[in-house]
């Protein structure tokens, strides 16, 4: 079987053809080095769990879109957007979660059948790691056939 090889491949792939991902990493998140920053922006996934149906597997997956905020020095003259680019962090890594999705839903993943099941979720968070970083966390279903025979 090479459903979870070719899924985290495919995943890992298409991440990284984004204008807005520099790295893409996979597995336990404390285990990468943060503090690094020409990793940003930065796609993490996790598969959390997988159950077979049949022919056809579901894996649930986390995916953590995130990038370095970046602070300005000078005086906070708007208090809608303050002196950071929180906000276009979080546009453009939503913008990255979008695109999967919508390649998961119609595009060419879907034709190749890595298939979104059912409604994803998107979470924001801020200053979450040891750095100023924002993004999102992506919860999502996708389903693969089961080519394993029985033979």
């Amino acid at each position: 079987m090479q459903g979870f090889y070719n899924l985290t491949t495919k995943i890992k792939e298409t991440l990284a053809l984004d204008a807005f991902v520099n790295t893409v990493t996979y597995g336990d998140i404390f285990e990468i080095d943060l503090n690094k920053q020409d990793i940003f922006p930065l796609s993490h996934f996790i598969v959390n769990s997988a159950t077979l149906n049949g022919s056809v597997w579901q894996f649930s997956i986390s995916l953590l879109c995130m990038d370095i905020v970046d602070e300005s020095k000078e005086d906070v003259t708007d208090k809608f957007l303050g002196n950071d680019n929180e906000q276009d962090v979080l546009n453009t890594q939503m913008a990255v979660i979008n695109r999967l999705l919508e390649l998961l839903r119609r595009g060419d993943l879907y034709s190749e059948l890595y298939q979104l099941e059912g409604s994803p979720t998107i979470e924001p968070f801020v200053d979450r790691f040891e750095n100023k970083l924002a993004g999102w966390t992506l919860s999502m279903d996708v389903l693969i056939a089961n080519n394993m025979t029985i033979c």
